[in-house]
């Protein structure tokens, strides 16, 4: 990678991909695939600190969390792709999130060459966004630090689907083994657990983010509409609804036999049925943004990383 940096030569990083949508056309430049792996853990407090190298699997660090008794990550179970890019987008799912975690990161800074540790608050995370993804190759994730608690019960349960499908109630807690389970489950039924058997699971998993609203727009949408106040005063509200009462339904595709559609299971997903080009799938989800964005007068962002390709 440096001796591309050095002559100008166009670099792209690439963790596991299973989030990045790339141009028919392809990258031209050089591919940097990382493969490094390790995990060092040591005690601090009442809790564990591990430290995990960038091109580690992230199920593998999950499924070993809670093994191992450490909590706070088994609800983000089922998320493909390495933990160096987890703090990237600032993953979350089931209302967990990496940066309520995250202690520190190794990071290479490619304009000065210096490797040293940046900081949650450095890192400027919110909402799927982290300075990371907002300067795209400034810096390269080397290694990412979490501070985990050591108990076999899961962190408080923020997610209501997830509360009603363990049976607790919201803030409550569970066993994360139990947790870690139901989850997975969750995820299998969405079709955002890959199996080669099943199209529905071929995909990048939520194509388009939730939307976070200015509280004045929101106030525009249907009563009906879902609502969860951010602390900025912004509200945020479904991708998922808006795209179904848009009158996109599950399995919509923009022709008959589209070799794209949207899952037959979560209008979130925007899958490949077998032999889709980047073009088609670009196609589907700009009608899709195209559809809320008359409905509603809201534009959906995209969620993967678009490789010489945009909506």
């Amino acid at each position: 990678m440096t001796a591309a940096d050095a002559v100008g030569e166009p670099v792209l990083l690439v963790g596991g991909g299973s989030n990045l949508l790339v141009a028919d056309a392809g990258f031209p430049g050089t591919l940097v695939v990382v493969r490094t792996d390790g995990v060092q853990v040591r005690r601090d407090g009442g809790g564990v600190l591990v430290q995990v190298a960038a091109g580690a699997s992230w199920e593998g660090l999950v499924g070993r969390a809670v093994a191992e008794g450490w909590s706070g990550l088994e609800a983000l179970s089922g998320i493909p792709g390495t933990v160096g890019a987890t703090p990237i987008q600032n993953v979350g799912a089931y209302g967990a999130e990496v940066g309520h975690l995250l202690e520190a990161i190794t990071v290479l800074d490619r304009r000065t060459g210096v490797v040293g540790p940046m900081a949650p608050a450095q890192a400027e995370l919110g909402y799927r966004t982290s300075v990371l993804k907002r300067c795209p190759g400034r810096w390269v994730v080397l290694d990412v630090t979490f501070r985990l608690a050591l108990r076999a019960e899961a962190a408080p349960i923020r997610y209501a689907e997830l509360a009603r499908t363990l049976g607790v109630e919201v803030g409550a807690t569970a066993p994360a083994a139990e947790v870690r389970a139901a989850v997975l489950a969750l995820r299998r039924g969405k079709g955002m657990v890959l199996d080669d058997a099943d199209p529905d699971t071929w995909s990048a998993g939520s194509f388009f983010t939730n939307p976070v609203l200015p509280a004045d727009l929101a106030a525009g949408l249907p009563a009906e509409a879902p609502r969860f106040p951010q602390a900025d005063g912004r509200v945020k509200t479904s991708a998922a609804w808006l795209i179904s009462h848009a009158g996109f339904e599950r399995g919509f595709a923009v022709r008959p036999g589209a070799p794209a559609s949207l899952s037959t299971k979560h209008v979130l997903a925007l899958t490949n049925r077998g032999g889709a080009t980047a073009a088609d799938l670009l196609e589907l989800a700009r009608a899709v943004r195209t559809g809320v964005q008359q409905r509603f007068g809201i534009l959906l962002e995209a969620e993967p990383v678009l490789v010489g390709c945009e909506l």
